[in-house]
């Protein structure tokens, strides 16, 4: 193999880490696949930035959808949107999806974030966006709310990626949520083979959260074991899964330094990699060799447990109850981020449909 391939692509070829476009543009699949990418994600955040990028090849089609649909307000408007985007992404993953015997090739199209407390309407909507393509991926907060929608999710053989998740704790009660769900199926000779559920750990939002308790509590750290938080989380989560024998696989999310590549390569991983750091990696002197299953230096871990509380919630696997989670403070700022996303698509459609008689 020729040592001037993208990294990413060996990666892909020689370990058992996968990779994915974090992201359901068009533009950026067509790089990302070709270069070992076995999947790919979305969510509102997203889903507004790609429209913002990919504009010439939506505007129509919105203007298009509100035309035919004379009654849709701009949230049906945006959701068939979301869900189109997500049926083209689909589209090009699918030769990956036949290829992998339905193992891989799937795309993550997100539940609507403002359901975070309702179990009910995450799972109903879980289940339509399943019916969409043959390798649909759902996403699904981890709340406690959202815990119950995996399993009943699952249940109804959706296979699901937990997100807005940052701790062991998250990850335990999603994987518990599969084989919750999966037994169930099983006791009615229901299939499962099909169902391939992960549980995405947003390593870089750990990061970004221990900073600001930092900030807050005035802090003063080594500032490279900021960089190290989410990669420990990660690492423990792994080693968590491996011991258990669950099923779900973990997903690596959130992307803001070296770290979160070069310390996470081998095992049952996947990571779910922008294509501005697709690009930096691939261009990168990232040595790809196993290094997720090896332990960071203990004296880190010791700083950061010492440091912050909200660490031990994200590190230790009893760290937090389901009834917590949503008021973990990356999982709220997240859940905001999120609404906020959304509410920004909405204001795009808006000013498609009606538009602003002023300007």
């Amino acid at each position: 193999m020729s040592t001037n391939e993208p990294k990413l692509k060996i990666m892909a070829e020689t370990t058992d880490t996968d990779y994915w476009n974090d992201s359901c543009s068009v533009q950026e699949l067509a790089y990302a696949i070709p270069n070992g990418a076995v999947g790919a994600t979305s969510n509102p955040q997203i889903v507004t930035a790609v429209l913002k990028k990919e504009m010439h090849l939506w505007k129509d089609r919105i203007v298009h959808i509100a035309s035919q649909n004379h009654e849709f307000d701009e949230d049906q408007v945006a959701w068939r949107l979301i869900e189109e985007m997500a049926i083209k992404g689909a589209e090009l993953l699918k030769p990956v999806f036949d290829r992998e015997k339905g193992l891989k090739g799937r795309i993550s199209i997100q539940t609507n974030a403002k359901y975070y407390r309702n179990a009910k309407a995450m799972a109903d909507q879980a289940e339509r966006f399943s019916r969409l393509a043959p390798n649909m991926q759902v996403k699904i907060p981890v709340t406690a709310a959202g815990v119950r929608a995996i399993e009943e999710s699952t249940y109804r053989a959706v296979s699901v990626n937990a997100t807005v998740c940052f701790s062991v704790s998250q990850a335990i009660a999603v994987a518990e949520a599969v084989e919750r769900g999966i037994a169930r199926r099983e006791e009615e000779g229901k299939e499962c083979s099909s169902i391939t559920p992960v549980c995405t750990i947003m390593i870089g939002r750990v990061d970004d959260w221990l900073k600001i308790v930092a900030n807050k509590r005035n802090t003063l750290i080594n500032p490279a074991y900021h960089d190290l938080a989410g990669v420990a989380v990660m690492k423990n989560a792994l080693k968590t899964y491996k011991k258990r024998g669950y099923r779900t696989r973990l997903l690596c999310a959130a992307y803001r330094n070296w770290n979160h590549l070069a310390e996470l390569i081998g095992g049952n991983l996947i990571h779910t990699i922008p294509h501005a750091w697709q690009l930096r990696f691939n261009d990168s002197d990232v040595e790809v060799k196993n290094t997720a299953e090896l332990a960071l230096d203990p004296k880190i871990i010791e700083v950061l447990r010492e440091s912050f509380p909200d660490f031990v919630k994200a590190y230790e696997p009893e760290g937090m109850k389901a009834e917590e989670f949503a008021s973990y403070g990356a999982t709220t700022r997240t859940l905001r981020g999120f609404i906020s996303g959304y509410e920004e698509l909405l204001s795009i459609i808006r000013n498609l449909t009606l538009p602003n008689p002023d300007l």
